[in-house]
């Protein structure tokens, strides 16, 4: 189990080949642009677009507006619903298909988007296409793609779809290579010719699909924009199960994980990390826009006061301490193996959004997943509790069965949930086309430590990454969104500017969402910052340094070095 789960030990990288710097390799093919075309017929013509095991179920148009990202309106464009490969499963004898949304607009820039849902899928979210962040105020579809979104081949919020094998597998990768070619097929039959570039994106389990298909259909796509990405879920889940059962026994209440670390102590936490590291980048402006040098800096034994009388809010026990300290170096299984990676302190562990999902997503979406979806065999729906399992079952036991496979699920979960071959992007690489990833360094659920050492590692095989892979932390930001930062921006943009007239992306400016934000009021946002206040990120491993004048509020005071 050691060899199986461990993440690999990351050979040593020089940061220039690993990084952020440069347009890297010259050779490689420069893939062109786009050219846009007129929408060719009716809308209502598209209800006929005949596709082997595909089913349309209305094609209707939808008037500009009647979509609407960030308060800015959407084009006008054909709405196609439909389903692909229906079928009745022989183990749980329940209806499956793909289902699927397609909005096409009627001035089509030439481009595809294929939306990564997160979660577990099991609805068709409106198909829009992320350009990242939080509270966006654009869209792929805004800008004139072709948008794809999907149920990835279940119904329904429920993971008991996981019972059934075939369910399993069109969740972790399969529906993604069933949709692509009916997608560009619909395309070629609304426009007359097929897309020029394609692009795949998405954020927390749709950052994990955008990495899937990075790795699985690389000769399918020109571009993918992956967010959060939760790449080893299964593991990821596993690893807060464990927190869950930590922080329960550490708990004031019983019961109760939320008073294991509580409000009043993550917050006091918090502001021991900024004490400590704030100023690493030049500036005390609530920010730590060194993540690497803050986990140097910071001791959480050191930095935060021993309790010596009972728990108030202002101290932690030397247990919580132990305890919480071994959870950040990374989830351990009984024999001391770590199995999933470590967490950076950050600024923003005193959130809702963290407590969520540290506290209650374990028992109710980690612990279905996990039974469901993953475990071989699965646990029994008639006597399965959610939050009964996430405070008692066997870590050992689940490793063991999200790797496991029988004669009924014959693929574990650590196959079809993951990149066959994360750290080899050579196929995406040799054809010119180019990956984004942002992740934010207080996400709860996927750490950006894992996604870190994933990028360190693509140096590994190719000897630089610069020619076709970017790796942006967003400092304080949750998952995908929220958390003192500023997490409203568009990596999309400069993804195409790259895909197609060979510009290296280079900083990404991002804005706070204070009072008054179109694309919605980040509530985490502190008092003291700007409403508007804008940061560059950084290319990793290049981090946001104050220039030594100008205002903390501004981007322009900051440089990428």
């Amino acid at each position: 189990m050691k060899t199986k789960l461990a993440w690999p030990a990351m050979l040593a990288a020089t940061l220039a080949a690993c990084g952020g710097g440069g347009n890297g390799d010259a050779n490689l093919p420069q893939l062109s642009g786009a050219v846009g075309a007129a929408f060719n017929g009716n809308c209502s013509d598209l209800a006929r677009f005949s596709y082997h095991d595909t089913s349309i179920a209305s094609a209707t148009t939808v008037a500009a507006g009647g979509v609407s990202v960030g308060g800015n309106p959407a084009p006008a464009h054909c709405l196609v619903k439909g389903s692909m490969y229906p079928r009745t499963s022989p183990v749980d004898g329940k209806a499956y298909a793909i289902g699927f949304e397609m909005r096409l607009p009627l001035a089509w820039n030439g481009r595809f988007f294929y939306q990564g849902n997160g979660g577990t899928d099991g609805s068709v979210v409106t198909a829009t296409g992320p350009v990242g962040g939080g509270g966006a105020t654009t869209s792929a579809l805004n800008m004139g793609f072709a948008v794809i979104s999907s149920d990835a081949g279940h119904s329904g919020g429920s993971a008991t779809f996981g019972i059934d094998p075939q369910a399993r597998l069109d969740y972790g990768y399969q529906a993604e290579a069933k949709l692509t070619p009916m997608a560009k097929a619909l395309i070629q039959t609304t426009y007359g010719k097929a897309p020029d570039r394609s692009y795949f994106g998405g954020c927390s389990n749709g950052g994990r699909h955008t990495m899937v298909a990075a790795s699985r259909l690389a000769d399918q796509y020109d571009g993918f924009l992956a967010g959060d990405p939760g790449f080893r879920l299964p593991l990821a889940a596993t690893a807060n199960i464990k927190g869950y059962q930590t922080y329960l026994s550490l708990a004031s209440t019983p019961g109760d994980p939320s008073t294991g670390f509580t409000t009043a102590e993550r917050q006091m936490v918090s502001k021991a990390v900024l004490a400590r590291c704030d100023a690493l980048d030049g500036s005390a402006d609530g920010i730590v826009n060194d993540t690497a040098a803050c986990q140097g800096a910071f001791d959480l034994n050191r930095d935060v006061p021993t309790c010596t009388g009972a728990r108030d809010g202002t101290c932690l026990t030397a247990d919580q301490k132990g305890k919480i300290a071994n959870l950040f170096a990374g989830a351990q299984s009984s024999d001391g193996t770590r199995f999933y990676s470590s967490w950076p302190y950050d600024a923003g562990l005193g959130t809702a959004g963290w407590s969520f999902w540290k506290f209650t997503v374990p028992g109710i979406l980690d612990s279905s997943a996990v039974g469901f979806i993953w475990e071989v065999p699965p646990e029994d729906p008639a006597t399965f509790s959610g939050p009964a399992f996430a405070a008692s079952a066997n870590i050992d036991t689940i490793l063991a069965r999200i790797q496991a496979t029988n004669g009924t699920y014959t693929e574990s979960a650590m196959s079809f949930m993951t990149p066959p071959h994360p750290r080899d992007l050579s196929a995406l690489q040799g054809r010119g086309a180019k990956i984004m990833v942002y992740h934010g360094t207080s996400d709860p659920i996927f750490s950006s430590d894992d996604t870190t050492n994933w990028y360190r590692a693509l140096a590994t095989n190719t000897g630089t990454t610069a020619s076709y892979a970017r790796l942006y932390l967003v400092p304080g930001m949750n998952h995908c969104s929220g958390g003192p930062a500023t997490d409203q921006f568009d990596m999309l943009t400069p993804l195409v500017n790259w895909v197609e007239k060979g510009q290296a992306p280079e900083a990404v400016v991002a804005k706070a969402r204070g009072a008054g934000n179109p694309g919605g009021v980040n509530t985490d946002v502190p008092s003291t910052w700007a409403a508007d206040r804008t940061r560059p990120l950084c290319p990793w491993p290049k981090v946001a340094r104050y220039k030594g004048t100008g205002s903390i509020e501004s981007a322009d005071s900051f440089s990428c070095e």
